[in-house]
């Protein structure tokens, strides 16, 4: 596709964050639509549940993956001079972070998407956690936190493995990497048979996928095309949090990609949000809501373990994901471990109060 006309109209950077909006707005529309969350998948796990979240999930990884390895191997996309490959990723940033993030995801019930997208429909809870995760993503990211994430990040790197890219650590070519996405989406297409999950829940779980795949192409073929370099990605939203939180506080910062992807994310569940009546204020003195606290402890661990494992469950776990990266796949890995922890030791034994006759039910995301 060529961008060069729109990169002559409006610039490279506006160019970046035009294409970042449009693909994060179908990404927030999916995702309301669809209930798309990473928490409810590994609830339904953990808890032996209907599956249909989980179902969901795995028909977004699935397409993610698929799709990505596609455009790989029909060399519409190259990932090698990627953050994921280009340079060592720190291993034991994404056991660490992938299992902070993980337990904080759990205690602020939802991940970082969940949470934008829950914001834009009406969620003040969702809405004050992403605020402290931006804060706390910044200043993990370039602020006072930097020491320690590098400390953390520093133990060990894929550099004492060998190198990022999982198809060589098992001695497979790039066609290897499509037969895994078939794979994983013959898996989901299971999931979604023993789930009964709605077809258009299912829909909005493949179109979730699809977002991370246009992302890709959009970056790498915009990579192509601009003067001033830029690498190819897609989709994140902890970055983008700190990034923008870095706008107010940097007078030479400059809106692009991150600044797209979630204002597009935003209003894209706003929209659906609204076209589906779905549209509701939410605050934290509605009954049986868990406390303050526990929302900003979730957010701080959300902030800081995101940034340190490269990623969220979007940022690490599909985008890294979907290119078969070593540090993505164990950061996803490390999130839902974390995650089962954390419901299996704080939110089963208070769920198990709350269904008391003295208590109510707390109420879900």
């Amino acid at each position: 596709m060529d961008f060069v006309p729109l990169i002559d109209l409006i610039g490279e950077n506006q160019t970046a964050l035009v294409g970042g909006a449009v693909i994060g707005a179908l990404f927030g529309f999916f995702m309301q639509r669809s209930a798309f969350c990473t928490r409810s998948a590994v609830l339904d796990l953990t808890r032996k549940r209907d599956l249909a979240a989980l179902a969901t999930w795995a028909a977004g990884f699935a397409a993610a993956v698929l799709g990505v390895q596609i455009l790989l191997t029909l060399d519409m996309v190259n990932v090698a001079e990627t953050r994921f490959f280009a340079t060592a990723q720190s291993l034991s940033g994404a056991i660490i972070g992938g299992v902070l993030f993980g337990i904080g995801m759990i205690l602020a019930r939802g991940c970082v998407s969940r949470l934008l997208v829950l914001s834009a429909t009406g969620n003040l809870r969702a809405l004050y956690s992403s605020v402290v995760i931006a804060i706390v993503g910044l200043a993990t990211y370039s602020g006072v936190l930097v020491p320690l994430r590098d400390s953390a990040g520093g133990i060990w790197s894929t550099a004492a493995i060998g190198g990022n890219d999982a198809l060589a650590h098992l001695g497979l070519g790039q066609e290897a990497g499509v037969i895994i996405g078939a794979v994983l989406a013959a898996a989901a297409v299971g999931l979604a048979v023993a789930s009964r999950a709605s077809v258009w829940r299912l829909a909005g779980g493949v179109g979730v996928g699809a977002t991370i795949v246009a992302g890709w192409y959009f970056t790498y073929t915009l990579s192509q095309q601009v003067f001033e370099p830029i690498q190819a990605e897609s989709l994140s939203f902890i970055r983008p949090l700190a990034t923008t939180a870095a706008l107010v506080t940097e007078a030479d910062a400059i809106a692009g990609l991150d600044q797209g992807v979630l204002a597009g994310a935003l209003l894209g569940a706003f929209v659906a949000a609204l076209l589906f009546r779905q549209f509701r204020i939410q605050t934290f003195a509605e009954p049986g809501t868990p406390s303050l606290l526990r929302y900003t402890i979730g957010a701080v661990l959300m902030g800081f373990g995101g940034i340190l494992a490269v990623g969220c469950t979007i940022g690490a776990g599909f985008t890294g994901g979907a290119v078969l990266a070593v540090s993505a796949l164990l950061a996803l890995l490390s999130m839902v471990g974390g995650a089962a922890l954390a419901d299996r030791f704080v939110d089963r034994p208070r769920e198990a109060r709350d269904l008391s006759p003295e208590t109510g039910v707390v109420p879900a995301e």
